[in-house]
């Protein structure tokens, strides 16, 4: 799969399962995202495809990398609508 279109599908994702925050932009939890069947289905790397997705500044979230567990109550917020 094309990086491109991992980001695209991400997008989709955040969409479906986040919801408006204080700001206005849609927000996911890092560990919703992770457990969900859908997201585990499409995305061999998940983690790969939210370092690409904030590299292109389409989505933002605290730190470098998140790791399941450990990071499952961080926001990922969706800068692009």
């Amino acid at each position: 799969m094309n990086v491109e279109h991992e980001v695209t599908l991400l997008v989709d994702e955040i969409r479906r399962l986040g919801s408006k925050n204080a700001d206005g932009k849609i927000s996911v939890k890092f560990g919703v995202l992770f457990n969900d069947d859908q997201c585990a289905n499409l995305f061999e790397a998940l983690v790969g495809t939210l370092k690409a997705a904030k590299r292109k500044k389409v989505i933002a979230f605290e730190g470098e990398l998140l790791l399941q567990g450990v990071h499952d109550n961080v926001d990922v917020i969706l800068l692009q609508e």
